[in-house]
């Protein structure tokens, strides 16, 4: 298995864009990978593009086609596919994408990931999201997605010693970093007051945890380290891609305040990588809903469960803390566009490697990890990178 480097990155800004199509959203992404990887279309050997439910969203299938149509790569005939993993899908375009250089079946490869989700009322929005659940046994009975991360939430809570305020302060650290984002949707500081007092969504859920609406789209370039050398001086290495199923249904699994597809697939990452959590400099992570930040930082192994909370609390997770978390403002404040969110980690953890994330730059990062969750966590993915 050969070596491989993400060689560009490029992303849109998110936020609801009226005024931008889905078409727009990824070409343009597309084109900024490009550019800073410093290739031209006719060097990319195939796609993968990360895209949740366009069909529902805007009524529109068959997206592996029609981005390589309007990326102006029809004509060169590259195999272009579409990943589905409901939330997960960008971060298994990802691997899809390594896994097409690591075996030699192609030298530059695209990985990307859009979603156009304003262009539907937020009923039907909510709807389609429901679809990442167990629709029969879940959406049909009016369990919604905050309903379900509702019930992560009282779960967690019965058994560990996580408070409402620690809850909210994973919110106020996500939006202190999106300020710092210039693609974020959400470019503002806010209080642990006005998540407290914002509208109650689904107990304890409050309209503050819970990740917004959002359009926007995501696309790297990746190579073999080996090529990768020839486009850059630094090319950020890929150190591992792991991937794993759940239960879709919550009824069905063994622990619903632990996420065992996160463990499983975090294991097999730091497995992969040769290394161990304490060597981890920054991590993305799946923050849908605030409870998911915190059940996340302990199923990857980062501390115990039922620490997660007095952690962010005291500031361990905040960008000048002992492990930065979400330096991109995450889903909460960056956005949330379901299909490229798990491509957008990647670049941040790109950038921060590079040096390149400005005011929430994490100061000598070397090694920086992405954990992107599709619905309650039925597929997870979790990448590590180095320089």
């Amino acid at each position: 298995m050969r070596d491989v480097a993400v060689i560009g990155v490029g992303c849109t800004t998110f936020g609801e864009k009226w005024d931008t199509s889905f078409r727009d959203l990824f070409v343009e992404a597309g084109a900024l990978a490009l550019e800073d990887a410093g290739v031209s279309g006719e060097q990319i050997g195939a796609m993968y593009v990360g895209n949740m439910s366009a069909g529902r969203f805007i009524e529109q299938e068959h997206i592996g086609a029609l981005i390589a149509d309007y990326a102006g790569l029809a004509s060169t005939h590259i195999p272009s596919t579409r990943v589905e993993a409901a939330c997960a899908s960008g971060g298994l375009s990802f691997r899809q994408a390594f896994i097409s250089v690591a075996s030699g079946l192609e030298d530059i490869v695209v990985a990307a990931g859009v979603e156009k989700m304003t262009d539907v009322a937020s009923g039907a929005s909510v709807d389609a999201l429901a679809g990442a659940a167990d629709r029969e046994w879940e959406g049909f009975v009016g369990a919604t997605f905050p309903g379900l991360y509702a019930m992560i939430a009282h779960e967690y809570m019965s058994r560990y010693p996580l408070t409402r305020e620690q809850l909210a302060q994973v919110a106020v650290k996500n939006h202190y970093n999106g300020a710092r984002n210039p693609i974020a949707q959400f470019q503002q500081e806010i209080s642990l007051e006005t998540v407290l007092k914002s509208t109650l969504v689904a107990d304890p859920l409050r309209l503050f945890d819970c990740s917004p609406i959002t359009d926007g789209a995501a696309a790297v370039v990746l190579a073999p380290l080996e090529v990768a050398r020839k486009f850059t001086d630094t090319p950020v290495r890929v150190l591992a891609s792991a991937q794993a199923s759940d239960t879709i249904a919550l009824h069905d699994r063994r622990d619903i305040s632990t996420l065992d597809a996160t463990v499983a697939a975090g294991k097999r990452a730091f497995a992969m990588a040769g290394i161990t959590p304490k060597e981890i400099d920054l991590v993305e992570v799946h923050d849908c809903f605030t409870i998911a930040e915190i059940c996340a930082i302990e199923d990857l192994g980062f501390c115990r469960k039922g620490e997660a909370g007095r952690l962010t609390e005291e500031g361990v997770t905040a960008l000048d803390g002992d492990l930065p978390v979400n330096t991109s403002g995450g889903l909460k404040a960056c956005g949330h566009p379901v299909g490229a969110t798990g491509i957008k980690q990647v670049c941040e953890v790109v950038m921060q490697l590079r040096g390149q994330a400005g005011k929430r730059q994490v100061d000598g990062a070397r090694i920086g990890m992405t954990h992107n969750v599709g619905g309650t966590g039925a597929t997870v993915a979790v990448h590590i990178l180095g320089v």
